[in-house]
């Protein structure tokens, strides 16, 4: 089997963060998003893996992930064509290497809990023509939602609803078989110009072995900054206990508590309270400050005299401030100063950019 990852898109609400960087390389616990997908669909033995990207980000994605050899999986980069048309549309753009396979469909921004070998098994084992996997989920309108007759029978799906017909989304999480890009050529776009996933789903739940699953543990759709600061502290909680160790220079008075991990050439000052879960890159350097629970620091990043907590700070930032710094999403290279070290110290002074949220 092969498995086609999306991982197009503009993220226009993740920006600023998103101007100079796709979506699916920001990272959590200090792994590109995109990493833990590509993690758990090898983990289930799948080994040939599409990435469809944007147009002009081959380089990006391939700088960021690589070829695959780190999962010992083979990875091919392929730019959208025809423009954002829809999910149905992003599987159809690889028909050339997925036709007459049957194949894993994953949305590179959803992350869930636990692996995926058991879907993997229950697709191949049934023969199913189509699998997927559901979520409940409190706001089911955002979504594409399984329609089930009385008999609790799936019937059909219908995408983004007003009124939902049930409480589960479509995670993001599909099986097809060989036949998918011929039910594609008979579907038409929606009012909103787009071709539905829903709408082939439909088409296999009617003409088909369609199988759905519900996941039980958490899953999280990393649209917004508060859901990746979730999806961060979800990852950090299911990290292996292995996955944390300290490799930097740490003063032996330096308070160290929880499950943390300091990687190498990051150097700890003495009068730092470090509270796991905790990941810190290298070569950073965090001196009189306390890094609280759920907070992923990337390399190279220089921390003084500064509480941050439940944050994410990403590779080359300064921050030195003697305010607390929660819930945030801190740029690269970005700089956080105290307004006191400035003169004249009246007034704050911003370099903010667009779609930008600043609480002072």
């Amino acid at each position: 089997m092969k498995a086609l990852i999306a991982a197009g898109g503009h993220a226009t609400r993740l920006r600023p963060i998103t101007w100079t960087r796709n979506k699916h390389l920001i990272p959590l616990a200090n792994h590109p998003m995109l990493w833990y997908v590509i993690k758990k669909i090898t983990d289930a033995g799948i080994k040939e893996i599409i990435i469809n990207v944007n147009p002009g980000e081959i380089q990006m994605m391939r700088d960021g992930l690589g070829d695959g050899s780190e999962f010992g999986a083979h990875i091919h980069y392929l730019e959208q064509r025809g423009g954002a048309m829809g999910i149905a549309h992003a599987v159809a753009n690889a028909e050339e290497y997925l036709r007459g396979e049957r194949f894993l469909f994953f949305l590179g921004d959803n992350i869930i809990l636990g692996g995926i070998n058991h879907l993997v098994e229950r697709f191949e084992n049934e023969q199913l023509d189509c699998l997927i996997a559901l979520s409940r989920v409190k706001d089911p309108h955002r979504f594409g939602v399984p329609v089930f007759d009385d008999a609790g029978k799936l019937v059909r799906m219908v995408e983004k609803p007003k009124e939902p017909p049930s409480p589960f989304a479509v995670t993001g999480i599909y099986f097809f078989d060989h036949t998918y890009f011929d039910v594609f050529k008979t579907t038409k776009p929606s009012a909103r110009g787009e071709y539905e996933i829903a709408d082939v789903i439909s088409w296999y739940i009617a003409n088909g072995k369609t199988g759905h699953e519900e996941i039980t543990g958490w899953w999280k759709d990393t649209g917004t900054p508060d859901a990746l600061l979730e999806g961060n502290a979800l990852i950090m909680d299911d990290l292996p206990r292995e996955h944390f160790s300290i490799e930097g220079d740490v003063h032996v008075d330096t308070q160290v508590q929880g499950q943390v991990s300091i990687g190498k050439g990051t150097r700890v000052s003495e009068d730092t309270l470090i509270r796991g879960p905790v990941v810190i890159g290298e070569n950073c350097e965090i001196t009189s400050s306390y890094i609280g629970p759920y907070t992923a620091i990337g390399n190279n990043v220089k921390v003084h005299e500064t509480e941050v907590e439940h944050s994410i700070i990403f590779d080359g930032a300064t921050i030195d401030t003697t305010r607390r710094i929660v819930n945030s999403l801190i740029g690269t290279n970005a700089t956080l100063v105290d307004y006191k070290r400035t003169h004249p110290k009246t007034g704050h002074r911003l370099v903010v950019g667009d779609n930008s949220f600043v609480e002072l």
